[in-house]
């Protein structure tokens, strides 16, 4: 080997990221998107620096379909570049170490495991099926409902979720547009039924459910106070309602498009709002805060009718 050969060998090791790719090249073959993936460089750099690798003969290629494998030609390497390389492979070099830990999780999510990234943080992570919304049907398995209001159920998207574990399952809305849609999506139930109904007068006699739902129902009521009272009347003594709702926000211009009558309740407000009703606050507290731009809250608040029968109900 001449001089050229040599210096143009060490110029292709002297920039940092073909360093890089040539130190994760080193032990095995990996793809281009697995080496964008582990290093975080973009893939026409990640590409363009593969590209002068292969003309400076460090590197080898094959395509498998769409992708495209690279491995390092460490055998015809003068001995200084292999030398450089063994070096930076047993260092203590913060990048390097971190390209490695990287490239062990990824490892990790093709073998099935999760990465060590998850640990402690993995509601922050998507991995294949673990969505919320598997989740929520996972918990829904959970329940032994009994005779449930779906009071602004709109086209029955929640009760959908719940009808396999009611006895009896009723949807109100004020749009009888959204009501068809219900009906229609829960046609095959024979346990449901869909109602045009006013939340503020509900059409159901006193003491008929056990479980009263209110899914982003009462920021969209003329009278909050009176749909609250209202609930509280259909349920059974030791019934139970449950509610979500936005919290008290600045966004009303945003939500008013959606039909919006107030901008949210605090978890104080709503606490006060279900004890006037006569229901017993059981929990009522900010559930969830979106992610997105205005970063949303949403409150649930679980509430239950005293027994008249208990203890507590005499004292």
């Amino acid at each position: 080997m001449n001089l050229a050969h040599y210096v143009g060998a060490l110029n292709l090791l002297g920039d940092e990221s073909r360093l890089r790719l040539c130190v994760l090249l080193r032990e095995r073959e990996l793809a281009v998107t697995d080496l964008v993936r582990v290093t975080g460089i973009s893939q026409s750099r990640v590409s363009t620096h593969l590209a002068r690798l292969r003309e400076g003969g460090f590197v080898r290629d094959r395509r498998e379909g769409q992708h495209a494998f690279y491995e390092l030609c460490l055998e015809a390497l003068p001995a200084a570049a292999r030398g450089v390389l063994d070096e930076a492979a047993a260092g203590d070099d913060a990048t390097l170490q971190a390209d490695q830990r990287r490239l062990r999780e990824l490892d990790a999510e093709r073998r099935g495991a999760l990465p060590e990234a998850f640990v402690g943080e993995m509601e922050r992570h998507y991995s294949p099926g673990r969505t919320w919304q598997s989740f929520a049907a996972g918990l829904a398995g959970l329940l032994r409902l009994g005779d449930v209001l779906d009071v602004g159920s709109g086209d029955g998207a929640a009760a959908s979720a719940l009808v396999p574990y009611c006895r009896s399952l009723t949807c109100v809305d004020a749009s009888a547009r959204m009501v068809d849609a219900a009906r229609e999506r829960l046609a095959r139930r024979p346990h449901v039924r869909a109602l045009v109904a006013d939340a503020q007068a509900l059409p159901f006699e006193a003491c008929t459910f056990d479980v009263v739902v209110l899914f982003h129902t009462l920021t969209y009521a003329e009278h909050p106070a009176k749909v609250l009272a209202e609930c509280a009347r259909v349920l059974r003594p030791g019934g139970r309602a449950v509610l979500l709702s936005l919290d008290k926000h600045a966004q009303q211009a945003l939500t008013a498009r959606y039909g919006e009558r107030h901008a949210g309740f605090s978890p104080r407000s709503l606490r006060a709002l279900l004890t006037r009703a006569g229901l017993a606050v059981a929990a009522c507290e900010v559930a969830c805060r979106e992610a997105r731009k205005p970063h949303f809250q949403v409150v649930l608040a679980i509430a239950d009718k005293p027994d008249t029968d208990s203890p507590e109900s005499h004292r």
